[in-house]
């Protein structure tokens, strides 16, 4: 058995425990935490949310297995299908998208099916920018190269997400700095495109104030006056009665009270529901340590995979799935403001769920060239090495 599961779950085994143990955790914690969802969709059938859950999670699971079976070199190409089409959808989703509190995230697709955009374009853009960095090393050595194949790019997708979602905006152009800053872009170059960028949201704020088109603005600066100022709202409130009722061991699966109570306590507070129910030691350390293990696993593919696109869009996507779990886990501990972000593998939704599966996917994909390498190139390796100790 163990021979035939080497052979299908190729690449770093570590990375498939990290996802094996979080699809428990999301099982558990969302079967909860969507109770009192069911009682307002469901007619009260708890059972439906866990099948449904069950059902994304596999979707998950199935991406995560299709996408590693590629071999990694194929997505350089396919990264521009995937930034262009990126585009298309969140301009889409600008334009026709389904309003929910004065926000256009989502756009609704046959089947009456909903897919949140921004979710496909970070992985989109984090893939992008790793196959400009591989292949555009002399253009991006100009500033002028820098601005107009790396910044515009970024620029483009992060202004098509601000307006309706802020906090994702800020992630994916903070994540996509950091890859450059990896790449060896210049720190001169960023640091005043960064600072022009910044300027810009600014004004884009005062003007949306100055108008009122957008009721987000009001909603954002609420958030960080009232975190700034201590301030607590329902939400800081019952998410630091979740963690400090939690303690060491938690109340036990089910029996969370903070789950009633919070808004989309099944996806954006999901942290503090796990706490809840089962504490420091068997809720909130492990599920750090797991995106710690995912962080050092991805380190160590970055330092031995052989092709540079390799190791930068491990290095991107792992960014981008470490830096959003550890968002959210700051909002249930009240470190930061209120952002939304959902918990990577294990809130309650699809499209987070597919598309983290397939960034884990292509983590995977790449460390396959370091973890399985055909018996004859380790053959050649061997016999080079030899003959150079010799």
């Amino acid at each position: 058995m163990k021979f035939r599961l080497n052979q299908i779950l190729k690449g770093d085994k570590g990375i498939w425990i990290i996802i094996f143990f979080l699809f428990i955790f999301s099982i558990l914690s969302v079967y909860s935490a969507a109770g009192n969802l069911a009682f307002a969709r469901a007619g009260g059938n708890t059972s439906y949310y866990l099948l449904r859950q069950g059902f994304l999670l596999l979707l998950g699971v199935g991406s995560v297995f299709i996408a590693h079976l590629i071999p990694y070199r194929y997505y350089s190409r396919l990264s521009i299908l995937m930034f262009w089409a990126a585009l298309i959808l969140l301009a889409a989703t600008m334009l026709w998208g389904i309003n929910i509190n004065e926000a256009k995230r989502w756009i609704l697709l046959p089947g009456g099916i909903t897919f949140q955009t921004s979710d496909f374009a970070k992985i989109a853009l984090i893939m992008y920018l790793a196959r400009v960095l591989t292949i555009k090393e002399a253009e991006i050595k100009t500033f002028q190269g820098v601005l107009k194949h790396l910044m515009l790019p970024i620029v483009a997708v992060c202004g098509l997400i601000v307006t309706s979602d802020f906090s994702t905006a800020i992630l994916i152009f903070g994540i996509s700095m950091v890859l450059l800053i990896i790449g060896r872009v210049k720190i001169l170059y960023l640091a005043g495109i960064g600072i022009t960028c910044l300027v810009g949201l600014l004004l884009l704020v005062f003007i949306l104030q100055a108008t009122g088109t957008s009721s987000r603005v009001d909603t954002w600066t609420k958030r960080i006056e009232n975190f700034r100022s201590g301030e607590e709202n329902i939400q800081s409130k019952h998410t630091k009665i979740a963690v400090a009722t939690g303690g060491l061991i938690g109340k036990g699966p089910g029996k969370s009270d903070q789950r009633i109570i919070l808004p989309h306590s099944y996806s954006d507070y999901i942290f503090a529901i796990i706490v809840e129910e089962f504490g420091l030691i068997l809720g909130a350390i492990p599920l750090v340590l797991l995106y710690l293990f995912l962080f050092l696993r991805s380190r160590n593919i970055v330092k031995k995979v052989k092709r540079k696109f390799g190791a930068y869009v491990t290095a991107g996507l792992a960014l981008m799935i470490v830096a959003q779990a550890f968002a959210h886990m700051s909002v249930a501990t009240d470190i930061m403001p209120v952002t939304g972000q959902p918990l990577p593998f294990v809130s309650y939704g699809g499209t987070s769920i597919l598309f983290t599966g397939f960034a884990l996917g292509v983590i995977l994909s790449v460390s396959r060239e370091i973890f399985d390498k055909p018996e004859d190139e380790i053959i050649s390796e061997t016999i080079e090495q030899e003959t150079n100790n010799e």
